[in-house]
């Protein structure tokens, strides 16, 4: 079994993208067998991008609009990343319908609420909101399903494939790179089920996985885990520095409720274990993982959730059903939902035994497979003994929805990465310069508001650092930061000079990857990746001498907020 056969393919988009290599791809959810090639295939464009998430579309879009020719691989079937293949809403702060984003980012969520308007029989008052919110869920503005996501970016980038300037190749896994002193000159993609092998050639390469898988293939330097308080000065690192120390991950999953009705099948193989593993951390965990309890984010002491899939407000504590739901039928015309459906990315299956980072191809899938074990047991859990208001146990009408997730076992396509490998940046972020205790005793009181100003900021974000629990045992680690600049030097690695990262993977720490990994960030970075590309193209420049030139980089700024980037925020 290879690493990634935890990826099912029951779903393609019906032909909306233009797939390369992928005639003939199974849709029976059983694995084909694979038929190796000895010849592959060489394909060339201007940007050859890695990884079709956020950040990867992001590039691809500013790329093809500067007038670049791109080819963009994807492991999955799915484009989005996180928002569709992982099946989470999107992270974002309380700004972001008018600011603290691309304005192709709101573009995009706009363009999310249109389609449920243009497709699905709103009621006239959820048709007439102006921030429709499909689900009404309590952790996003805009909770909607993956699949309306793949269908939206996969409009956005349709001028571009149909044009030729971008292909795209789904199902495909980047395997080797070819390196020439400090440039990368190709890299080699697998398909999944096909074994079909293409070389990929280009000027630029960008790294949007959901690891940084292309940092080791091709030498560049990076960072994994945690740095120490001496590597770095920051309030919240830790003694000792732990490379793998990484966040948890976590597979994800749809369910609706079916009053009335028993769904209720046999018990996962792991189930007796997750039933009564109780983690071990340090500040300790509130008891078992599978109750509805856990430990605080930001005080560590036990703290009580509820759950009711009937979708009542109960009293006191947060409805877990109600978090991350992504459709409420009160939205929508009488009978064209029997009932919600809710996302399960919670506190009870973040997984954090084991590691993705930086493992053998076996252990990686191994981990894969023990999260999915959690996620499953978790469900049956919520259906046979989760408290219930009314004193008894389980809910029986509980349902996985796989078609949700594009899945046959109703686990998202990919597991939702909080972390990944971070290169050895020009510039890297530092707790300083973003925490908003951190800054105040770095700045002073008044400076100590604002987030450290970027003289080469190229977009802006907000998110409290939100680290949660990790491989090595520590409890979360969740405290306030500011809303920040990102800047252009933790975009650049040190060394290899064609090789630019457009996900989780800039120069960020342990640390501030925690405000700079979610979705309109991640955008954020793969969008001014694109357009750097494009600038210093025509330029003539290496990317570095875009920020190393003062009047490169006003050139530049200007450039991408002529494009709709923000560089500051508001007074």
């Amino acid at each position: 079994m290879d690493r990634r056969s935890f990826i099912t393919y029951a779903s393609l988009l019906g032909g909306s993208v233009a797939l390369q290599g992928n005639q003939g791809v199974p849709t029976s959810g059983k694995r084909a067998g694979r038929r190796e090639t000895s010849r592959a295939r060489e394909m060339h464009a201007d940007v050859v991008i890695i990884g079709g998430g956020m950040g990867g579309c992001a590039a691809a879009l500013a790329s093809c609009r500067n007038g670049l020719r791109v080819i963009m691989t994807e492991e999955t079937d799915w484009i989005g990343g996180q928002v569709s293949q992982q099946g989470v809403p999107p992270d974002e702060h309380q700004w972001i319908e008018t600011h603290g984003a691309p304005q192709s980012y709101r573009d995009f969520r706009n363009r999310v609420r249109e389609y449920y308007r243009h497709n699905y029989p709103l009621t006239d008052p959820a048709r007439a909101r102006q921030y429709l919110n499909p689900g009404d869920g309590s952790v996003s503005r805009l909770c909607h399903e993956p699949r309306v996501a793949v269908s939206v970016l996969t409009d956005m980038l349709s001028p571009y494939l149909s044009t030729g300037k971008l292909r795209l190749l789904l199902n495909y896994k980047t395997k080797s790179a070819g390196v020439n002193g400090d440039r990368v000159t190709n890299v080699e993609a697998v398909h999944f089920y096909s074994g079909d092998k293409v070389i990929l050639s280009g000027n630029s390469f960008v790294d949007a996985t959901e690891c940084g898988d292309l940092l080791p293939l091709t030498g560049t330097e990076y960072v994994t885990g945690t740095e120490s308080k001496q590597d770095t000065g920051e309030l919240h690192a830790p003694e000792k520095a732990d490379p793998i120390n990484n966040q948890a991950f976590t597979v994800c999953f749809a369910m609706d409720y079916q009053p009335g009705k028993d769904n209720v099948q046999d018990p996962p193989k792991e189930y007796d274990f997750w039933k009564n593993y109780i983690p071990e951390m340090i500040p300790p965990w509130s008891g078992r993982l599978l109750d509805l309890s856990y430990s605080d984010p930001r005080t560590l002491k036990p703290k009580k959730l509820g759950f009711d899939p009937t979708g009542k407000d109960l009293e006191g504590v947060l409805n877990l059903w109600n978090y991350r739901r992504i459709i409420n039928r009160k939205n929508f015309t009488e009978g064209t939902y029997d009932g919600d459906i809710t996302i399960v990315n919670w506190p009870q299956n973040d997984f954090f035994p084991g590691n993705l980072i930086d493992v053998p191809e076996k252990e990686f899938q191994k981990n894969v497979d023990r999260a999915k074990q959690l996620s499953h047991s978790l469900f049956y859990w919520l259906q046979t003994e989760a408290p219930r208001p009314d004193g008894k146990p389980g809910w029986r009408g509980l349902r996985l929805r796989g078609d949700i997730m594009g899945t046959e076992d109703g686990m998202a396509k990919y597991p939702y990465i909080r972390e990944a490998r971070r290169i050895k940046a020009e510039f890297t972020v530092l707790e300083e310069h973003v925490g908003a205790e951190n800054r105040k005793l770095v700045a002073g009181n008044i400076a100590g508001k604002r987030a450290a100003d970027f003289y080469d900021s190229i977009g802006t974000g907000c998110y409290h650092i939100d680290l949660h629990p990790s491989s090595r045992g520590n409890n979360y680690i969740d405290f306030s930061s500011l809303p920040f600049q990102i800047p252009l030097g933790a975009l650049l690695p040190k060394r290899v000079n064609n090789l630019l990262p457009a996900n989780k993977n800039i120069g960020t720490t342990h640390i501030t990857n925690g405000c700079f990994r979610l979705h309109p960030v991640e955008w954020s970075i793969g969008e001014a990746v694109g357009c750097l590309i494009a600038f210093a193209g025509r330029k003539n420049v290496p990317f570095r001498a875009v920020r190393a030139d003062k009047n490169l980089l006003s050139d530049f700024q200007k450039e991408i907020e002529r494009q709709g980037i923000e560089t500051k925020w508001p007074e």
